[in-house]
């Protein structure tokens, strides 16, 4: 797990009520971003498959988050998950930087970029030497530090994943990578 003293100011006050995630935001501005726990599967599911029905992301199972939860990280403000992004795995120097979401409500603030971060230095710490993400939000990930490379340097992904998406004779995503090591 990543050193969460590096992230402290991220932190959001520890009473946050996180009983009801469809009550309306009441949004901290410093938000917690931290490893995801089985809780927070529905709403990740939730934010996740909202921008899948945008066309935006890929939709993701509960089955499928709650089996990866290790590698999935939130950004909670007030005890509501406004954020998320996944790390998954493809060989042992290659992982994709999957599903980042941000809530409408609270772009622009920075949340992707933190759980980037997060991300980035979770890898790290697994001593994973590339990162890659296929995107259209190429200038946010260049911000981040990725490069932009050919996708066809990641076959995995390709086999895994763009067979199943709905685009995948007309993909418009960029290959984005970050070398680590």
């Amino acid at each position: 797990m990543f050193e969460l003293e590096k992230f402290a100011s991220l932190r959001v006050s520890e009473s946050a009520d996180i009983s009801s995630p469809t009550r309306p935001l009441a949004y901290s501005p410093t938000p917690l971003v931290r490893l995801a726990t089985h809780a927070d599967v529905p709403d990740i599911v939730a934010l996740v498959n909202e921008y899948a029905r945008r066309g935006d992301l890929l939709p993701r199972s509960a089955q499928a988050i709650s089996h990866g939860i290790g590698n999935w990280f939130v950004a909670e403000g007030d005890g509501v998950i406004v954020g998320c992004v996944s790390l998954l795995r493809y060989t042992s120097g290659l992982v994709e930087v999957r599903s980042l979401a941000v809530s409408d409500s609270v772009q622009g603030q920075g949340i992707g970029k933190k759980l980037v971060q997060a991300l980035i230095a979770e890898a790290r710490h697994r001593e994973i030497p590339t990162l890659f993400a296929l995107t259209r939000a190429v200038p946010f990930f260049l911000a981040c530090g990725f490069t932009i490379t050919d996708k066809h340097h990641f076959p995995e992904k390709v086999w895994h994943d763009c067979q199943k998406c709905p685009l995948v004779n007309n993909c418009d995503e960029t290959a984005m990578v970050m070398r680590l090591t």
